[in-house]
């Protein structure tokens, strides 16, 4: 008998899932560790706290925000003009998208003009924002909004482009047009790029909320940011960071629940 005819046993070649428990404090090893560093380097005093808060001080300025019901007003205000700009936003980039990724007209009249777009910094805009619509509320949203158009219609126009020939003209070979079409097999065909479209467009959202309250406002997480500055309270700019350090982590286990509903093949990819 040759080596060549001996069996041998085939390596195990599906996914060894990880326990629940195990994958949260893998995740969170990371954080606690540099909390622990953090607060070791307050306590020896190799920490200046006029450069960075401990994390006591920084508790300490929680519980006040919260004893005096300021925090909730701040978070709640803040979370409102997200939610309304980023979905003006999410809503124009995808229209935008699907019309120049699915149509050769549409991309002649949409995707030179979205171009240039891209290449404008959206903060380049907040002068000429400001002269049309003030500081008010409107201002804010609008800001955020034109944050989230243009990481949308990139992502959107790329998935909808991406979307296999064959698929499209099956399905106009059994009678599907128009909206039909783009809501029963375009966008689900472009679901993963869809979905990391959100995920950039909410990410780069705080960036405009940031910037939108630093202007004309009395409540949010950016108008406690110039308190601080103003006050010279690092312990409430540490703060402030760790809010929006927590906003960034709510919107991406957001976003990873939608994948594992929506793309639930994908959990097999990455190597355990």
């Amino acid at each position: 008998m040759t080596t060549a005819d001996v069996l041998v046993t085939p390596r195990f070649l599906g996914t060894r899932r990880r326990s629940r428990s195990w994958s949260l404090l893998t995740r969170a090893s990371v954080p606690v560790a540099l909390l622990v560093v953090w607060q070791a380097a307050s306590a020896t005093g190799l920490l200046d706290p006029q450069v960075l808060a401990s994390p006591g001080s920084v508790v300490g300025a929680l519980r006040e925000l919260a004893e005096s019901g300021q925090l909730a007003d701040f978070l709640a205000a803040s979370a409102t003009r997200a939610a309304i700009g980023v979905s003006l936003g999410v809503v124009a980039g995808l229209v935008l998208g699907v019309l120049a990724g699915a149509s050769a007209l549409g991309e002649e009249l949409i995707d030179p003009s979205m171009q240039m777009y891209r290449a404008v910094p959206f903060l380049a805009l907040v002068p000429l924002l400001l002269s049309w619509f003030g500081v008010g509320e409107t201002f804010k949203i609008v800001l955020i909004a034109v944050s989230a158009v243009a990481p949308m219609y990139a992502y959107t126009y790329l998935g909808v482009r991406g979307v296999d020939r064959k698929v499209v003209e099956a399905a106009r070979g059994f009678g599907l047009r128009g909206f039909r079409l783009v809501w029963e097999v375009i966008l689900p065909c472009a679901r993963p790029n869809l979905l990391m479209a959100l995920r950039i467009c909410l990410s780069v959202s705080l960036t405009g909320l940031i910037a939108a309250e630093q202007i004309g406002t009395t409540e949010g997480i950016g108008y406690l940011v110039s308190l601080s500055q103003q006050y010279f309270r690092s312990d409430y700019m540490v703060l402030c960071i760790l809010l929006y350090a927590l906003l960034g982590v709510l919107i991406d286990t957001a976003i990873r629940f939608l994948e594992h509903v929506a793309l639930p093949w994908r959990s097999g990819v990455a190597a355990r």
